[in-house]
């Protein structure tokens, strides 16, 4: 009965305000009301435009081709005096491929395959190792079988002779070995692909690391490079590739050469330790609390293009169990450190470590995070910064076609596609909820085996970025096993939605309030609220316990700044009153009926005589529900108001004195004297009808 009420009364007041509106549009010659259908808009916008990620990709592929076009011109001096080591490198890596090709016609096993595919590229060298590091993060090329076996890739190549590293040094340092470094140890303490790293001392006693690159490597990435174009072709039918695997060459190669630039990781290091980090103890107290960051200071009198001379900093592997617990360093810190730096990097400026696994990232004694090799760096723009929090917000809402059109905005999906079809394949991937997963690399096979449908590809920024959240959750699993990197993520993702006035930053957090049918999202709103609220209660017993032991993790008790509250709140509100936000109004005067229908049943009539009524039915327990929500959020909100009372306060002048917060007023006042003019009566005759009972009983 009470349902069947209230969409009468829904209808009558959207019946009413529908005519209001239009009277106000004629009045004051405003833009006429347009109808809404809420399968096909929303009030929060039109759908983004594809246009910046197609030109971005353009410009990218073309920076990538000119990389390898670039060295292929300097090929021709290597020809000059090495055309039979050319020609013994291609004849090798056709022999290689060959088997490779045979193999495909008596291995019908996908994982067998998968393995022997693994071990081409070992014996392939360098270039191939490097390729299928690459490609273990690239799911729109290969399937999820061979990126599983090329994750566990890894720099398998035997160091080179210290002779050769030392007369590499000398060469590139132009002196004699003893003049530059006092001691250096007889072995390389570090090897991998492209090179190795030396422990040294220098004249004036500073213990530094020397980093030396194998001889020829960028010849022999180039010449590498160049022969891939004639055999990619060969790989990509063994591997079943999905598309192009030429393209991911082309990508590869310009951050290879990156990588082999010892100049260019220098100033990568100097770059981020300016931003996140502080590069020596004596800096600690000059640079702001939350950074936790430490980056070797690099010797520049001591580096040129093939060595690289650097602090050498102390630290433990994070997954070395014993050590970590010996230094007595909390695990969680660790991973909240890490967690806040990375996000700050992907989120808050876009320049970011591309590969954080454990051995690029250790914990020092004191509790900090050391940071290594910076040949691997991403520098992505702020609108793919503001589409990865738009992924995650319309991931969590279960929004499937705002997650459609931010794949579109992207370069995800091609130009064309249908995108109520991936929209509806999404929602089905989605299922019922129960089963939503909060890990990273679980979320992300779960979209895209979805999009696999739609020829989907991973923009090169993206492929970085998604690169350098599976390696800072795979290395923040090692430390605690039960780990959810977009879990971890949610409250900074929320902190960075209320202090960033930006209009497509309000939108999202819009968005992640109210649906695109303009309904609020009550319980969310109610989380928010009490996450801010919380706030005040840590501060004040923080004050009682005199901070004598003071956490060092940047995401425990994240602080909200209450001025920027105050302003996401009253930009909302604005929002709220606007043309565009006419649903939103007519739900927000439903719901408030709705709770005062429950306020005048339940809890008046119960008072009045002296009743303590339990929910009967599943409407009831509904709306005690929505009652007990509304008391908490009310409560949550005096908390926070608390907290800053002259921002609240004079933000509630500046909306008093605003004209269309009177005529919601009057709305409300108006729906409410409506709905209480029948229901009024019903409550009197219930009251009455309880009344008799009760005599009658007695």
């Amino acid at each position: 009965m009470r349902n069947n009420a209230v969409a009468c009364f829904n209808r009558q007041i959207a019946a009413a305000l529908t005519r209001r509106a239009l009277y106000n549009a004629h009045s004051f010659r405003a833009v006429p009301c347009r109808c809404f259908s809420t399968r096909f808009s929303s009030v929060h916008g039109e759908k983004p435009s594809a246009e910046y990620a197609k030109l971005r990709k353009e410009s990218l592929e073309s920076e990538f081709g000119n990389a390898l076009t670039s060295r292929s011109k300097r090929l021709s001096m290597y020809y000059s005096f090495g055309p039979f080591l050319a020609l013994y490198r291609a004849a090798y890596i056709f022999y290689e491929v060959f088997k490779l090709t045979l193999g495909h016609f008596f291995i019908h096993d996908i994982k067998k395959r998968s393995e022997k595919f693994c071990d081409t590229l070992i014996r392939l060298g360098p270039f191939y190792i490097k390729l299928g590091q690459v490609l273990s993060t690239r799911p729109d090329i290969l399937p999820s079988v061979y990126r599983n076996e090329l994750a566990k890739l890894q720099d398998q190549i035997p160091p080179f002779s210290t002779k050769v590293a030392i007369r590499s040094i000398e060469s590139q340092l132009g002196a004699p070995i003893s003049e530059i470094f006092a001691d250096i140890s007889p072995e390389p303490v570090a090897a991998a692909s492209l090179g190795q790293v030396y422990k040294a001392h220098l004249h004036t006693g500073e213990l530094v690391a020397v980093k030396v690159q194998r001889p020829g490597m960028s010849l022999y990435l180039t010449l590498d490079a160049l022969l891939f174009n004639m055999i990619g072709g060969q790989l990509k039918r063994f591997a079943k590739a999905r598309k192009d695997i030429i393209v991911a060459v082309n990508e590869t190669v310009r951050h290879m050469f990156e990588e082999i630039d010892y100049i260019l990781e220098g100033q990568n290091a100097e770059r981020f330790a300016s931003l996140y980090g502080f590069r020596d103890s004596q800096q600690e107290d000059t640079y702001p609390k939350e950074k936790w960051v430490k980056v070797p200071k690099i010797y520049w009198n001591y580096t040129r293009k093939a060595v690289l001379t650097m602090e050498w900093l102390d630290g433990i592997k994070l997954n070395n169990d014993a050590a970590l617990r010996a230094a007595d360093l909390n695990r969680k810190e660790l991973i909240d450190k890490g967690l806040y730096c990375s996000l700050m990097q992907l989120l808050e400026v876009g320049f970011f470590h591309a590969d954080p696994h454990p051995g690029n990232l250790v914990a020092t004694k004191e509790g900090a995070l050391a940071y290594f090799d910076f040949g691997m760096m991403g520098d992505i723009p702020r609108h793919y910064r503001v589409g990865l929090i738009q992924v995650l917000v319309h991931f969590v809402n279960r929004d499937s076609l705002g997650l459609a059109n931010d794949f579109l905005s992207l370069g995800f999906l091609p130009e064309g596609v249908d995108m109520q079809l991936v929209s509806d394949a999404l929602k089905s991937s989605f299922g019922d909820g129960t089963r939503q997963s909060q890990d990273f690399q679980a979320i992300m096979n779960q979209l895209y085996d979805v999009m696999y449908e739609f020829n989907f590809a991973l923009p090169p920024d993206y492929a970085l970025v998604i690169r350098a959240l599976g390696s800072l959750e795979g290395t923040a699993k090692t430390l605690d096993p039960e780990f959810k990197v977009v879990e971890s993520a949610y409250p900074f993702v929320i902190g960075r939605l209320l202090v960033d006035p930006s209009p497509d930053m309000r939108k999202i957090l819009r968005e992640l309030l109210i649906r695109n049918d303009g309904s609020v999202r009550w319980n969310r709103l109610e989380r928010l609220v009490a996450a801010i609220s919380e706030q005040s209660s840590n501060k004040s017993g923080e004050a009682d316990k005199d901070a004598k032991k003071p956490s060092t993790s940047p995401l425990e008790g994240n602080s909200f700044d209450m001025h920027a509250v105050v302003a996401a709140t009253e930009d909302l509100v604005k929002f709220i009153l606007s043309d565009k936000a006419f649903r939103v109004r007519l739900f927000i005067i439903r719901d408030i009926v709705k709770v005062a229908d429950i306020f005048l049943q339940d809890q008046v009539t119960s008072c009045m005589f002296d009743e303590n009524l339990e929910p009967r039915f599943t409407v009831e327990s509904e709306g005690h529900a929505t009652l007990k929500r509304v008391v908490n959020g009310l409560f949550y909100f005096w908390q926070a108001v608390k907290m800053a009372p002259e921002a609240w306060t004079a933000m509630m002048i500046r909306m008093a004195l605003n004209p269309e917060i009177h005529r919601f007023y009057f709305d409300i006042v108006s729906a409410l004297f409506l709905h209480s003019n029948r229901r009024i009566p019903d409550t009197m005759w219930i009251c009455l009808s309880r009344f008799l009972h009760k005599l009658v009983k007695s």
